[in-house]
């Protein structure tokens, strides 16, 4: 019925890392740098070994097909390792980040029932500091050191063989649990299936990113993001091509630096990465000759960045939009006309629509919920243990992504806004219940609701407007002590950036903070003349 579903749809004994594994050579799979200038590399051959001894240790250990495994790593050769032997063994992984804190950690791994952990030493500690009971956790593997109480991962590894040929998952076997924020209570649990991977890397990287074998490919996500599995895994090596790994602070000279250096192909950055490195003095000096594609994902970049990269370096930052739910789906393809401010137009004719509430296909210039086709093979599986949220996000044939747009007579997609209350800041996204609930905390705090706040680096930024208890007065000192205060409950990234304080917060007569008043008034304050 479909031509994009027979096209997208995997194999039925499938397993992701098989478009790894076609590419097996001695050619050069990754190379790693630090901010010390240390630097790393393997070629598939090796990475294929070393996933396929630490899966036969992981399987002799005793995890299973099926196991949850949380996973906490920063960008390091021994990452790609751990993700492919885990999906090679039929293991599903729950990617997190190091920025998270000791309840968001046993939210995940007592909501997934995660058999194991496997995380880099210097960040156990949050692991360690989880006073609740981890009923369903097994084994504790830690690697890059020794910490009391873990397994040594090099040690589960090294007691294992190089072949490894156990198990065999089908493309309907889960791969990946990725948690995202929503706008009240906690994380969802994206499930992907293996058959997912196969369709992303199918639309995104030879779509969208059109990487090239012979490409070296800079992707700036960390490890513990969707985007990471995205790009810097499963893109660049299913693509056979060399994946440039950079573990250090963010310095917009450095990136440029590296960028000419490493003479990077292919680049795809957050567009506060973009900002910032276009505000760098003496842009002109750096050659980056050699980049041919440069795509910037996460949330709309303003023109103004656009326009110096093009002016400067010749190269199109091409705009994309995709979910954690799931693949890049709207963009400016290579070569296509761009129309700036616009989202770009599907990467696959028939999978994507706006729609109105009802699900039915709004006229040209009406705006709507962007829509995905539920045949779509690059769409998620389920909300984990949440069949209602997962029935209620389709209509009809749709999905809905939960965001707003309008299309244009030339099919080009317009976005308009979140139709919920999720910020986007740097390319994260944050949802206002975990910073509210953080600030509620605080004995100052009454009240307090999150918006996002418009932000010409970050694209938006957290703000708080709190009402404070009786006899207690808004300050500058206030404002710094419930800042450092939420960034010790929750990951430090989410914490408001601005703070005001108010007398009341806007409601519905049922008594609902209305926060779609206070982001209009907060566009508003911030619009060019005011």
């Amino acid at each position: 019925m479909y031509d994009y579903k027979k096209k997208f749809t995997a194999p039925e004994n499938y397993n992701i890392t098989q478009e790894i594994e076609k590419h097996a050579s001695d050619k050069l799979a990754l190379l790693y740098k630090n901010d010390d200038g240390l630097t790393e590399s393997i070629t598939y051959n090796q990475l294929i070994k070393k996933s396929n001894k630490l899966a036969n240790g992981l399987y002799k250990l005793g995890l299973e097909k099926g196991d949850r495994v949380l996973i906490v790593t920063p960008r390091l050769i021994d990452s790609y390792i751990i993700y492919m032997a885990c999906l090679k063994a039929g293991l599903v992984i729950i990617p997190s980040s190091e920025l998270l804190r000791a309840k968001d950690i046993a939210y995940r791994l007592n909501h997934s029932k995660a058999k194991a952990v496997i995380s880099y030493a210097d960040f156990t500690n949050e692991i360690d500091a989880i006073d609740g009971e981890l009923p369903y956790l097994h084994y504790k593997m830690t690697f890059g050191g020794e910490k009391e109480g873990w397994m040594n991962l090099d040690e589960v590894r090294d007691s294992a063989s190089e072949d490894f040929n156990h198990l065999t998952t089908t493309r309907d076997d889960l791969a990946f649990l990725a948690y995202t924020s929503g706008t009240t209570g906690n994380p969802k649990g994206v499930a992907h299936t293996h058959s997912w991977g196969y369709a992303h890397i199918r639309i995104a990287a030879k779509e969208w990113l059109t990487i090239r074998e012979d490409d070296t490919v800079w992707a700036t996500a960390a490890p513990g993001w969707q985007k990471w599995v995205w790009t810097p895994f499963l893109s660049i090596l299913g693509s056979g091509a060399t994946g440039f790994v950079y573990q250090g602070k963010f310095s917009a000279e450095k990136y440029l630096m590296l960028l000419q250096e490493q003479k990077i192909n292919v680049l795809c950055c957050t567009p506060t990465e973009y900002r910032m490195m276009v505000k760098t003095e003496g842009l002109h000096q750096y050659d980056l000759s050699d980049l041919r594609s440069a795509v910037s994902a996460g949330e709309a970049l303003n023109r103004e960045v656009i326009d110096v990269f093009k002016n400067t370096f010749n190269i199109q930052i091409r705009d994309g939009y995709g979910q954690t739910e799931s693949t890049l789906l709207i963009g400016t393809l290579q070569g296509a006309e761009h129309r700036i401010g616009s989202m770009g137009k599907p990467i696959i004719n028939g999978t994507v629509e706006i729609v109105d509430d009802e699900g039915i296909p709004v006229k040209t210039g009406e705006i709507g919920n962007i829509a995905i086709h539920k045949e779509l093979p690059a769409l998620f599986k389920m909300y984990y243990k949440d069949p209602e949220k997962t029935n209620s996000s389709y209509i009809g044939e749709y999905f809905l992504t939960g965001d707003r747009a309008s299309k244009d007579e030339e099919g080009f997609y317009w976005f308009q806004g979140r139709s919920d209350d999720v910020i986007i800041s740097s390319g994260y996204t944050i949802g206002p219940f975990e910073i509210e609930d953080a600030l509620m905390k605080h004995p100052a705090v009454v009240e307090c609701a999150a918006v996002a706040s418009p932000d010409e680096i970050r694209g938006n930024v957290v703000k708080a407007f709190i009402v404070l208890r009786n006899g207690v007065e808004g300050s500058t000192e206030l404002t710094k002590e419930l800042q450092d205060f939420v960034k010790q409950i929750t990951a430090p990234y989410k914490y408001p950036r601005l703070i005001e304080f108010v007398e009341h917060l806007p409601k519905t007569d049922s008594g609902k903070i209305r926060r779609v008043v206070l982001r209009s008034l907060e566009n508003e304050s911030i619009a060019p003349g005011n």
